[in-house]
C-alpha cells in the first residue's frame, strides 16, 4: 500500500511539475514570456512600419525664415515662413555651449553615443509601460524628437514611437550628430509661432542665443516639452517650475554649481514677447525682393550704427513736427560700403509714409551741387578759392536768380561764396563751366541725375533745377572725400571689389577736390556744433520742400534729407536749421572721434588773393564782359565723348564714331594720340578714324590755341 501510494505521488508529480515551482518563479516566467511576446510584436511592427515609411521628410527643415544679416552676421531683419512661422536657422557654434550641455543632460544624456535609439531608455519605457499598463515615459532621444519634428506630428502611441525610432535610425545613418543637433535647434517648438532656439531667444530675451544666462538657457531647454502650457508670457509660474527642474538636473550633472543654480532660480522670467529686429527695413525689403531665392542676405550695414542712427532720425523728426520725415545714408567712403541706411523715421509710421524709402526718392537737391560747379572751375584753371567774384543782381537770358536771403554781398571770394552758399556767383560759375559738362560729370561719377523729359541741362541746375536721390548726393560727396576719385556705393557684402570703383573714373582732379573740401571744412557750423570737424554743405529746394545736409570726414560720408514725402511745402524749412543739426549729431554718434581729412596734394596753391596769378585774381564771367562791351568766346570743350568714356566700335552700326566739340573759335583741329584727324575745319565735329583697341588721347584745338583733351577707350 505504501509503495502504491508513493508511486501514485511520483506519477502525479511527474505529470505536473509546475506544482513544485514557487510563485516568484511563475511570475518571472510570465514576465519573460510577456517581454518576449512584446519584443516579437515590436519587431514585427517595426518591420511592417519600415516598409510603409517613405523618404525623410525634410521640407520643414528646409523652409526657414529669410534673414538679412549685417557685416558681422548680426540679424537686421527676418521674415516669417510661408506658413507664418518664425523659423530661423541656428548652428550649434552660434548657441551658448551651456545651453547645449543642459539640453543633452536633460533630454538625452547618451546622445553622443547611441545610434538614434537609446536601448536603455527604450527598456525603461517598456518596463514602465508593462508595470503601469500605460505609457509613462517615451524614452525619446533627441534624434527621435527631430524625426517627430520633421514629420510635424506628435503621436504618443506605440506605433508612433516605432515610426520615430525608425526615422531616427535613418537620420543617424545620413547625418552627423552636429547636423542632427542643428535640425533640433531649428525646429524645436517654443510656443505660438516660434520655432527654433534662435527665434525663441530673440522673442523672449531680445538677443541672439550666443550668450544666454543660465536661467535663460534652462528655460529654453524646458519649453519644447510643453511649449503652449509653459509660455512665459502666458503661464509664467509653469515656465518657472519647468526651468527650475532643468537647473536642478544641470546641477546634478555637474554643469553648474549649487550657488549658480540658486542665483539662476532667482532670475526674473520674461513677461512678454519682444519684437524681432527691424533694422534697415527698406534696404532689407529691396534686397529680398531683388534676390527672392536667397535665404540669407549679408549686407555691409553695421547693426549697431544702424540702430543708433535709426533712433536719431526718429527723435529728430519727432522734434521737427508730426508730418515731417527724414532719411539718412552713412557710407565708409574708403570702400563705398553703406554702413547705415535709414529710409524714414519709422517703417510703420503711416502719417509720414514710413514704408516709402526716401533715400531713393527723386527730389530737387537745392544748393548741394555748388561744390561740384566750383570744383569744375578749379579743375579747368578758371578759378581758385581766393578768386574774387561778383555777387550782384544779374540776368542770364530770362533767368534771374536771387540769393536765399534776397540780398547781395558785392565782391566776395569764391571761398566765401561757396561757404555762404550764395546763388548768383554759383550761376555765374556754371555759365562758364557749362551745364552740359556739369551734367556729364555727374553721370561719369555714377550719379543718376533726372531732367524733365525732352529738356536739356540749363543754368537752373546750379540751384536745384534737376532731380537727384539722397544716394546720389552721398556718392557725390564721397568722391570729394576721396580726393576726386569716384566710388560706387554698395550694400552687399559679396559685391565684387570692382563694383566699388566706377571704372577708374574721377569726379575731380585731386587739387580741385581738395579746394572744395577745404572750403566746406570751414563752412559755418549749426548752433551748438563745433566747426572744422567735418566738411559739409546744406541745401534747400525751391518752395521749402526739401532740406539737405551732406558732409564727410576722413572716413565717413553722411547724407541727410528732411521734408515731407508727399512733396508739400513746409514754410521755414531750411537745410541749415532742419538737416545740418541731424548731420552733425549723426557724425557724433557714428564715431566719437573724427578721422582727419587728408593733407593737401601736390599742386595746391595756398596763397592770399593778392598773390594769385593775374588770370585767377578775378573771375571773368560773360555778363561782366558784356557789360564792359567785350565779348568773351567760351573756351573749346569736347562735348562727346566724355572723359574716360568707353566706346564699343562694333556697336556703331558700321558707321564711324562722331566726336563733337562746343565753344572755341573756328577752325578746329582734332588729334588722336597726337596725330591730326582729317576733318572739316569749319565744323565742330569730326569722324574718328578706325584705330587700335585700347586707350587713346583725343584732343581739339581752336583757332586761338585753346585746347581740351579727354582719354577714351575703344573696345
Amino acid at each position: 500500500m505504501q509503495e502504491n501510494s508513493a508511486s501514485s505521488d511520483d506519477t502525479a508529480g511527474g505529470g505536473n511539475p509546475s506544482r513544485h515551482r514557487s510563485p516568484v518563479v511563475r511570475a518571472l516566467s510570465g514576465v519573460l514570456l510577456a517581454v518576449l511576446v512584446l519584443f516579437v510584436a515590436i519587431v514585427a511592427g517595426m518591420a511592417f512600419i519600415w516598409r510603409q515609411l517613405g523618404p525623410l521628410p525634410l521640407s520643414r527643415a528646409e523652409s526657414v525664415s529669410v534673414t538679412v544679416l549685417d557685416r558681422n552676421d548680426l540679424l537686421l531683419r527676418a521674415y516669417t515662413t510661408a506658413d507664418g512661422r518664425w523659423r530661423l536657422p541656428a548652428d550649434p557654434k552660434d548657441v551658448d555651449p551651456r545651453y547645449i550641455a543642459m539640453l543633452v543632460a536633460f533630454e538625452d544624456k547618451r546622445f553622443r553615443t547611441h545610434h538614434g535609439v537609446d536601448p536603455w531608455g527604450i527598456g525603461r519605457a517598456a518596463w514602465q509601460m508593462i508595470r503601469h499598463l500605460r505609457i509613462v515615459s517615451g524614452g525619446s532621444t533627441l534624434t527621435m524628437q527631430v524625426a517627430r519634428l520633421l514629420q510635424g506630428e506628435h503621436e504618443r502611441s506605440a506605433a508612433g514611437k516605432i515610426r520615430q525610432a525608425l526615422r531616427a535610425l535613418a537620420l543617424e545613418r545620413r547625418y552627423s550628430k552636429d547636423a542632427i543637433l542643428r535640425l533640433y535647434l531649428r525646429l524645436a517648438p517654443f510656443g505660438g509661432n516660434l520655432e527654433g532656439v534662435r527665434a525663441a531667444s530673440l522673442a523672449y530675451f531680445g538677443k541672439e542665443p550666443r550668450r544666454l544666462s543660465l536661467a535663460q538657457a534652462a528655460l529654453l531647454v524646458a519649453l519644447p516639452q510643453s511649449p503652449e502650457l509653459r509660455r512665459p508670457d502666458r503661464f509664467a509660474e509653469a515656465a518657472r517650475r519647468a526651468r527650475n527642474r532643468v537647473l536642478v538636473r544641470a546641477m546634478e550633472a555637474g554643469i553648474l554649481s549649487r550657488e549658480e543654480m540658486t542665483r539662476a532660480m532667482a532670475e526674473r522670467m520674461p513677461s512678454a514677447r519682444r519684437d524681432f529686429p527691424m533694422l534697415a527695413p527698406h534696404l532689407a525689403d529691396a534686397e529680398v525682393e531683388q534676390s527672392k531665392t536667397r535665404l540669407v542676405h549679408r549686407l555691409t550695414i553695421d547693426a549697431a550704427a544702424q540702430a543708433t542712427l535709426q533712433t536719431l532720425v526718429r527723435d529728430h523728426s519727432n522734434a521737427l513736427g508730426r508730418r515731417l520725415s527724414a532719411a539718412l545714408i552713412a557710407v565708409d567712403h574708403r570702400t563705398g560700403e553703406i554702413i547705415a541706411h535709414v529710409g524714414s523715421p519709422g517703417y510703420l509710421d503711416e502719417m509720414r509714409f514710413g514704408a516709402v524709402d526716401m533715400t531713393t526718392a527723386v527730389r530737387s537737391p537745392g544748393s548741394t551741387l555748388k561744390p561740384l560747379i566750383y570744383g569744375l572751375a578749379f579743375e579747368a584753371g578758371l578759378a581758385h578759392p581766393e578768386t574774387l567774384i561778383e555777387d550782384r543782381p544779374a540776368r542770364f537770358g530770362t533767368y534771374v536768380p536771387k540769393n536765399f536771403d534776397e540780398d547781395w554781398h558785392g565782391t566776395v571770394t569764391i571761398r566765401v561764396a561757396l561757404a555762404q552758399s550764395l546763388n548768383i556767383p554759383a550761376v555765374k560759375a556754371l555759365e562758364v563751366v557749362g551745364p552740359a559738362k556739369l551734367f556729364g560729370r555727374m553721370q561719369q561719377a555714377g550719379l543718376s541725375p533726372v531732367l524733365p523729359k525732352g529738356t536739356e541741362p540749363t543754368l537752373a541746375i546750379a540751384l536745384g533745377g534737376i532731380g537727384l536721390r539722397l544716394a546720389d548726393l552721398a556718392t557725390l560727396y564721397a568722391g570729394f572725400a576721396r580726393g576726386g576719385d569716384a566710388v560706387a556705393l554698395h550694400h552687399r557684402r559679396d559685391a565684387a571689389d570692382a563694383k566699388a570703383q566706377v571704372a577708374g573714373q574721377r569726379l575731380l582732379s585731386p587739387v580741385a577736390a581738395w579746394y572744395v573740401a577745404d572750403i566746406l571744412r570751414n563752412a559755418p557750423a549749426p548752433a551748438n556744433a563745433k566747426p572744422g570737424q567735418i566738411a559739409y554743405k546744406t541745401g534747400t529746394s525751391y518752395g521749402f520742400r526739401d532740406a539737405w545736409a551732406v558732409g564727410f570726414d576722413g572716413r565717413h560720408t553722411i547724407a541727410v534729407w528732411v521734408g515731407r514725402p508727399d512733396g508739400a511745402a513746409t514754410p521755414g524749412l531750411a537745410g541749415r536749421t532742419a538737416a545740418a543739426p541731424l548731420l552733425f549729431d549723426a557724425f557724433a554718434r557714428l564715431s566719437p572721434r573724427r578721422t582727419p581729412l587728408p593733407p593737401a596734394p601736390s599742386g595746391v596753391l595756398q596763397v592770399a588773393a593778392g598773390d594769385l596769378p593775374p588770370p585767377l585774381k578775378r573771375f571773368r564771367d560773360a555778363n561782366a564782359d558784356l557789360a564792359a562791351g567785350r565779348y568773351v568766346e567760351p573756351a573749346v570743350q569736347i562735348a562727346f565723348p566724355p572723359d574716360r568714356a568707353e566706346l564699343d566700335v562694333e556697336d556703331s552700326d558700321g558707321g564711324p564714331v562722331i566726336v563733337k566739340a562746343e565753344g572755341g573759335a573756328l577752325p578746329l583741329t582734332w588729334l588722336i594720340d597726337g596725330v591730326p584727324i582729317d576733318s572739316d575745319p569749319a565744323r565742330r565735329e569730326a569722324e574718328l578714324p578706325s584705330s587700335d583697341r585700347g586707350f587713346h588721347k583725343l584732343s581739339v584745338i581752336d583757332a586761338k590755341g585753346r585746347a581740351d583733351r579727354v582719354t577714351i577707350r575703344l573696345k
